[in-house]
């Protein structure tokens, strides 16, 4: 049976393996490419859970250097020691996690930011025009970001995906039990990531080889957890 080869292009993300660009993330790879010439203080990675953003986002930290910053870090540290940390700064999960006091705070980043040419890196399921932002200013300052969209994975890159994630296994994997799988599971990242895992355990757990009897198994093991993941797709 002949193996499935992994021709997707690939790029490096330090301690996470390697990003598989393709036409669904290829354009948002792009302006993570184009860092520092950005038009705009903020860029914003924006795509469903399971797309890749956080993946995209830790290889703009490998190459920037960013300082991670949480929601919870808006509004219990003062933004100009933010600041006074570093200049290039990554905050994910934003959306519908401010509040009022960490939307105030994220204004006043943003501000200095622009101020000291600093730069910022954020994550959302969606642009942040449809984020519920009710500070005016803010949402001002945002609709001016520039927006970088990661879509659901296709077909060949969510079967390059399976591809890798089993030989970051060390596993061989054949063309059929990838086509089998890309049919059966949610089209995310995640989705692929929980099911490679489930089948190397049931593998192991059974002293077999990875082929599609096992596959299927794990998959009705898994299938609720599967179910939930494809909710949030």
């Amino acid at each position: 049976m002949s193996q499935l080869p992994l021709e997707l292009p690939q790029r490096p993300a330090l301690g996470r393996g390697d990003f598989l660009v393709a036409p669904a993330n290829e354009a948002a790879v792009a302006w993570i490419d184009r860092w520092p010439d950005w038009p705009s203080v903020a860029l914003v990675l924006v795509g469903p859970p399971g797309s890749g953003k956080s993946h995209l986002a830790e290889v703009w930290h490998s190459a920037s250097g960013a300082s991670p910053v949480t929601p919870a870090d808006l509004k219990c540290q003062s933004p100009d020691r933010l600041v006074e940390r570093a200049q290039v700064l990554l905050l994910e999960d934003a959306e519908g996690n401010l509040g009022g006091e960490g939307e105030e705070a994220l204004l006043h980043l943003y501000n200095l930011l622009a101020e000291r040419g600093g730069q910022l890196l954020l994550t959302g399921l969606r642009a942040p025009k449809r984020w519920n932002i009710s500070l005016p200013d803010l949402a001002s300052r945002l609709a001016t970001a520039t927006v970088a969209e990661l879509g659901a994975p296709d077909d060949a890159l969510l079967q390059a995906v399976l591809v890798k994630l089993f030989a970051d296994r060390q596993l061989l994997v054949t063309a059929e039990l990838v086509e089998f799988l890309q049919r059966r599971i949610p089209r995310s990242f995640a989705a692929a990531r929980a099911i490679v895992a489930a089948i190397d355990r049931r593998a192991l757990a059974e002293q077999r080889g990875i082929t599609i009897t096992v596959a299927r198994a794990a998959l009705a093991e898994e299938v609720e957890a599967l179910e939930a993941l494809e909710d949030q797709t």
